[in-house]
């Protein structure tokens, strides 16, 4: 059985169908923020930015930020403008990781570090996150804010830890956690938290909103993990092996270290001590992972989280909240079984 309920016989084209209106504005709202600050800023800025903005995308954050906020009261175009906040955060980190790793593809063309240098990449990126927390600051108040920058600062922790680890290859479940909360799971609590705070919902509500939100984060990290080792390039759009190339414990290597008998656990050492063979032992280590579960446990707790994610939502039980308890299910699903 799945681990929702009331969802699993709806299928990914009907979730698509019920969030569209919402990606739809989210968009439309984004691409009016960005046209009224046209005349104010450099050209070669803002053309960079709707290069980068506008090329696809699946408007995950801005999404949960509407649906949060409509579950707690909230129906107005406000809610648009709150939401674009946190895909410009997104955004933003998108196009500073592409010039950390020298990506050079986002989307499926050029990279904005490729297509208009590195500089100019960083400095959009900047220009990216100072305009979302003016926006949260502006929609949100100063508590929305605090949320809003603790969360940020949390997700630069977390990429330090996460750095800081890439020498340490005995890293425990609890390290591997306490990395992800810090760079994924804090931000997506944080657009949940804010877009019911930003609506006026009671303290329970945001409770629960910001557990849906912390517990969706950390799956959705996890499955990550999974598809850097066993997704399709054609489908994810990147080549696998790159948390491994780089020396990335992630969960499904942990569970198999700490896991592995002394013979496969020194060899798996050997591997990841030596940049060169990381990048050829893909298929290697992928075998030993499989021996030892890592990557069918790893799923497991990845649906553990989703199960911990839906169980408060119970508490929006009224009728007219059904639509978007219905689909913050729908996200929740997609989160565990997407390709990409």
């Amino acid at each position: 059985m799945s681990v929702l309920t009331g969802f699993e016989k709806r299928d990914s084209n009907h979730l698509m169908e019920l969030i569209k209106p919402d990606v739809v504005r989210v968009e439309a709202a984004m691409r009016f923020d960005i046209d009224s600050l046209t005349d104010q800023h450099d050209q070669l800025l803002m053309e960079v930015l709707r290069y980068g903005l506008f090329n696809g995308g699946k408007r995950f954050r801005p999404l949960l930020a509407t649906v949060a906020a409509r579950l707690c009261g909230e129906t107005g175009p406000d809610i648009y403008r709150l939401a674009m906040a946190f895909e410009y955060l997104h955004m933003a980190t998108l196009f500073h990781d592409d010039v950390i790793d020298n990506a050079d593809t986002r989307r499926g063309r050029p990279a904005v570090n490729k297509a208009y240098g590195m500089v100019a990449a960083i400095l959009a990126g900047d220009f990216l996150h100072a305009r979302s927390m003016a926006i949260i600051g502006e929609c949100g108040g100063i508590e929305a804010l605090k949320i809003f920058c603790l969360a940020t600062s949390g997700m630069v922790d977390g990429e330090f830890l996460q750095l800081r680890n890439t020498t340490n290859f005995n890293q425990s479940e609890e390290d591997y956690f306490t990395a992800i909360t810090g760079k994924t799971a804090l931000l997506i609590a944080a657009t949940t938290e804010i877009g019911s705070l930003a609506a006026g919902g009671k303290s329970m509500e945001r409770q629960a909103l910001r557990r849906y939100g912390s517990n969706l984060g950390c799956a959705f990290q996890m499955i990550d993990d999974l598809l850097d080792y066993l997704g399709d390039p054609n489908t994810t759009g990147k080549p696998v092996g790159n948390d491994l190339a780089e020396g990335k414990m992630t969960l499904p290597l942990i569970l198999a270290m700490n896991r592995a008998e002394l013979q496969d656990r020194q060899h798996l050492l050997a591997i990841l001590q030596n940049s060169d063979l990381r990048r050829k032992s893909l298929t290697e280590v992928t075998g030993i992972i499989l021996k030892y579960n890592g990557f069918t446990d790893t799923k497991t707790k990845a649906e553990e989280m989703i199960r911990e994610a839906i169980s408060p939502l119970e508490i929006f039980s009224r009728s007219d909240q059904g639509r978007d308890r219905m689909i913050l299910a729908g996200l929740a699903q997609y989160v565990l079984t997407r390709k990409k």
